[in-house]
């Protein structure tokens, strides 16, 4: 493990950028940058498309590790180079920013409440590649829909097996037990969520260090004790389908949560805006979130 990376995420001011969209996501958050699915005709061109998106906003000067501390990633863009660089190593040796890597298959059917996450498939030689292109950490989300304590347990339970395994591999594991915002018993679910990650905090490894990725709760500070555990080295936030605002707004509320947001990062980015367009919508969003993250 980096202990530089560590220091910078465990104290560092600033944020995590999440570029991670996948197979599935992969189609709106191009679409949402101004690239319709007629663009392009197989998988191979669309991932080249949205490789070329992030590279854009890695590459911009907004992009600026003073306010960003981390950047997950997807597979793909792991694989792929900026300037000659593998995507990890661009960012860690010219930007300064610490690199993830999203590994989970996505969510499973919903069942007692919960998607868990789907079978994971050759987790182990993924990990090796990641260790191998220098990545420090991975992030993998389940979602919790209802407060079903059963569904809630198996959901953390099963993040922190796999995490117990990323850890062996010497990578800090993202664990991201999304509760929906949309859900009637949101609260209540938060509840039962905050006493099994207890559970299973105080059941790891002495030296284990994993963080945490979390809906921006219902009650403020709610998530503060946690942040006090020796495991945790950061708790990021997940913006949920809020917007922007709203989102920069509930997270200032919430001390030492910091944003880990997707969505509301490249939200009003285009592929047809100039660079100079470009670069200072990017430039402001950036420096909102990270007021909003330094609370």
């Amino acid at each position: 493990m980096n202990t530089k990376q560590l220091d910078r995420i465990g104290t560092g001011k600033g944020f995590i950028a999440a570029l991670d969209q996948s197979g599935g996501s992969t189609p709106k958050a191009l679409l949402q940058y101004g690239i319709p699915e007629s663009s392009y005709s197989n998988e191979e061109e669309m991932y080249t498309l949205v490789h070329e998106m992030r590279t854009r906003i890695i590459k911009s000067p907004a992009f600026d590790s003073r306010y960003i501390l981390g950047a997950i990633l997807f597979e793909n863009t792991m694989d792929r180079s900026i300037d000659g660089q593998y995507t990890a190593d661009y960012l860690w040796e010219q930007k300064g920013i610490v690199p993830f890597l999203k590994v989970d298959k996505g969510l499973a059917d919903l069942e007692d409440g919960v998607q868990l996450m789907k079978p994971f498939t050759g987790l182990n030689e993924l990990l090796q590649r990641a260790a191998q292109r220098n990545v420090f950490g991975t992030k993998m989300r389940s979602l919790i829909k209802e407060a079903n304590p059963a569904g809630i347990k198996k959901a953390v339970e099963q993040q922190f097996a796999i995490g117990k395994q990323i850890v062996e591999m010497g990578l800090v594991p993202i664990i991201e037990p999304e509760v929906d915002i949309y859900s009637a018993d949101k609260e209540a679910s938060e509840q039962i969520l905050k006493d099994e990650i207890f559970a299973q905090l105080s059941a790891l490894d002495k030296d284990a260090k994993i963080m945490l990725k979390l809906s921006i709760p219902t009650v403020d500070n709610f998530y503060s004790d946690v942040m006090e555990d020796p495991h945790v080295v950061r708790i990021v936030a997940l913006s949920g389908g809020y917007s922007q605002a709203d989102a920069n707004e509930k997270l200032s509320r919430n001390h030492g949560l910091i944003a880990s947001f997707s969505r509301a990062l490249s939200q009003g980015l285009t592929a047809g805006q100039t660079d100079e367009q470009f670069d200072a919508l990017l430039s402001k969003t950036v420096q909102d979130i990270y007021e909003a993250s330094i609370t």
